[in-house]
């Protein structure tokens, strides 16, 4: 089991930046691929970035490309939002969830939220024009 808590999200002025963390439990989380994903009321759930679990490489949702930094550090066994140049558009519920099978998957599988086996609870995220 694999319980992970999200927090840094709040209220801020666009233009502004905010940094998400998200503190994952367990033994093996350099193993886990992470992502997060975002929802927004009335809208579904969708992809915002994630990273791999051996090389950490990163992958961005084109409305997030360029201002959003998705980052981990195996040691505290916690995975980061950094994001910039907020927009009202992002304000959102944050989620980070992890990916722990065994089987390789693909960038583009990755994306979708329906690999994932654990999520947070979430943290709103408001960016006020």
């Amino acid at each position: 089991q694999v319980q992970l808590v999200e927090s840094g999200g709040g209220l801020v002025q666009a233009g502004g930046s905010l940094r998400l963390s998200c503190a994952a439990s367990g033994r093996t989380f350099s193993s886990y691929n992470m992502g997060w994903f975002r929802q927004a009321p009335g809208k579904e759930r969708e992809f915002v970035a994630l990273i791999t679990r051996s090389a950490g490489i990163t992958y961005y949702a084109d409305s997030v490309k360029g201002r959003f930094t998705i980052s981990r550090d195996n040691a505290k066994n916690t995975v980061y939002l950094q994001m910039n140049s907020l927009k009202p558009e992002d304000t959102a519920v944050y989620y980070c969830a992890a990916e722990t099978g065994v089987l390789g998957r693909t960038p583009l599988g990755l994306r979708s939220r329906s690999v994932y086996d654990y999520w947070g609870q979430g943290t709103q995220v408001t960016v006020s024009a």
